[in-house]
């Protein structure tokens, strides 16, 4: 098989034989397919396999791979040139599409990445408030930045490394480490630091140790506890930003109003890509307005910029995402159906168009704790039948899937057959 050759070469000249650790799918017991194609809600492997794709490139291609207007757009764009390392028009009015959509953000500032983002907001965080240290939640992953590898999700949780070796000690001493949906640990953290904390950062909607979700009264008292102790809060929404909705998991939970937010992913139309912005006061502290310095020169790259402008106008047509949730909500709920009805303890977390099902007995599954209650041996068993049949998901118990507005009847029918089929062989 070509996958199986190119891993085998891969593994020669490339640290685990991949660019970023949960593609390895080690924690599932299988070696990595390698992709050739995609286009709509399917994906091609080196083989010439073809999967219905719910992973999505971890969640920006929201419209499917190959989305015309964007794919139109960004040949356009390749004539006149993919790098200048200069201002452009187009990061302009994609700094003001951004703006427009996500209220608690007045400036943005553009970078590479969702890591260089959360990286960013958090310098800035500590240099507007002159505080070290931050509060971040136990599974919450927010990139691979020295002093955020304590505790994480993604990747770091999939392999059983969420602190990793390389991050000096007196980094990792200014991150603690609260427990998601649970307020008392924050504000012990609060008690035990007054006066220390600079800013608290989660990820509203946590999607990196599955699919999470908030608690009544959870993320609006987190910004009680902020403004009562003078720190910021930063919503980590690279992964939810444009995904939950037009303004990200801020337009669902909308009692809370982030100081600072972090995105990625879609706004770049799946190419590298990140943002880091909120209030006016705070984003003047950044150079060259500011004395807080962070510069990059694929900031603003015209290629992603070109590609989130025009995939932010199809999110911002009527009806997108009503569109998108209907979808997602008949193919999980056919999932639970099948789930039930084989007896497999479950969990299933749903919001929008991302879903986790946890092969756990725990009777929900709402922090970190809960999380790892799962059977990652049958997790495996899972994947291994769902990709057998052309289904193509995270290789890991700990992530979240993506549904797109791609995905159509068809595919769901052929999910649902699939998963019934990989459920009963468990």
């Amino acid at each position: 098989m070509k996958s199986k050759e190119l891993f085998a070469e891969a593994l020669q000249y490339i640290p685990g034989g991949v660019n970023s650790p949960v593609r390895a799918f080690a924690s599932v017991g299988t070696d990595p397919v390698f992709i050739s194609a995609a286009y709509g809600s399917k994906i091609k492997d080196a083989d010439g396999n073809e999967y219905i794709d719910y992973v999505g490139s971890w969640g920006p291609m929201i419209l499917g791979h190959g989305y015309p207007t964007v794919t139109e757009a960004l040949l356009q764009q390749l004539v006149k040139g993919c790098s200048f390392g200069a201002p452009t028009e187009l990061e302009v009015d994609l700094a003001k599409m951004v703006c427009q959509m996500v209220p608690s953000v007045e400036m943005v500032r553009m970078v590479s990445s969702g890591t260089e983002a959360t990286m960013s907001a958090i310098r800035l965080a500590r240099g507007y408030t002159k505080r070290d240290k931050i509060i971040k939640f136990e599974g919450c992953y927010h990139g691979h930045s020295d002093g955020l590898l304590v505790k994480a999700g993604s990747g770091a949780l999939t392999f059983g490394v969420p602190t990793s070796p390389g991050v000096p000690a007196g980094y990792a001493s200014n991150t603690l480490v609260a427990r998601y949906n649970d307020l008392e640990s924050v504000r012990e953290l609060f008690e035990a630091n007054d006066q220390g904390i600079a800013a608290v950062i989660i990820e509203p909607v946590p999607g990196n140790m599955g699919l999470v979700l908030p608690q009544a009264g959870f993320l609006s008292g987190l910004k009680k506890l902020c403004r009562e102790y003078g720190a910021l809060l930063i919503f980590d929404e690279v992964m939810t930003g444009f995904r939950l909705s037009a303004a990200g998991a801020q337009g669902i939970y909308t009692d809370v109003d982030p100081d600072l937010s972090t995105f990625g992913k879609i706004i770049g139309g799946g190419l590298p890509v990140g943002a880091y912005g909120g209030k006016k006061e705070i984003m003047a502290m950044i150079s060259p307005s500011g004395p807080i310095y962070q510069a990059g020169t694929l900031s603003g790259n015209p290629l992603a910029m070109r590609a989130g402008i025009e995939t932010l106008h199809v999110l911002n047509q009527e009806g997108f995402y009503d569109k998108l949730e209907t979808r997602a909500a008949s193919l999980v709920g056919g999932m639970e159906v099948i789930l039930k009805e084989v007896g497999i303890p479950h969990v299933v977390n749903r919001l929008g168009s991302m879903f986790t099902i946890f092969f756990t007995e725990a009777p929900a599954v709402n922090s970190f704790a809960d999380a790892v209650t799962s059977d990652t041996e049958r997790f495996g068993k899972y994947f291994r039948s769902m990709l057998q049949d052309g289904i193509y998901l995270p290789a890991s118990q700990f992530e979240a899937c993506f549904v797109s507005a791609a995905h159509s009847d068809r595919d769901c029918e052929c999910t649902l057959e699939a998963f019934e089929s990989a459920i009963r062989s468990l």
